[in-house]
């Protein structure tokens, strides 16, 4: 569902996708990140995703005012693989909570494919 916030005049309610949207944005914004993979694998190759549906590759459990990320990424070849972790970790974790107000209880990073630059 998300997060509903109460007001005297209304309601503002967050859903899962937007949250989503937010922590594939952040994620791919993070360098050695060539881009998000499908959620499911297909044969063994990892789809990339296009910018218009980063939030495929992304999962969101929201309880209360609580929120579980799982992301499912594509690297490029030749980074550290755990560095660009972290990395993604704190930016998500940074951009979700100043966006939506809700604490970000847990990250998991799913790495579904290394990609090779063209040319090399």
């Amino acid at each position: 569902m998300g997060k509903e916030i109460a007001r005297d005049i209304g309601k503002v309610i967050i859903h899962d996708e937007v949250i989503a949207t937010v922590a594939g944005v952040a994620a791919t914004e993070c360098y050695g990140v060539v881009g998000m993979a499908s959620r499911k694998l297909k044969d063994g190759i990892a789809e990339l995703l296009g910018r218009e549906s980063l939030s495929k590759g992304v999962e969101v459990y929201s309880e209360g005012d609580e929120v579980s990320i799982k992301l499912y990424l594509i690297v490029g070849y030749g980074v550290n693989i755990p560095e660009v972790a972290h990395n993604i970790i704190d930016k998500v974790k940074y951009n979700v909570e100043a966006a939506t107000g809700m604490n970000v209880k847990h990250i998991e990073i799913n790495v579904q494919g290394v990609r090779v630059a063209e040319g090399n």
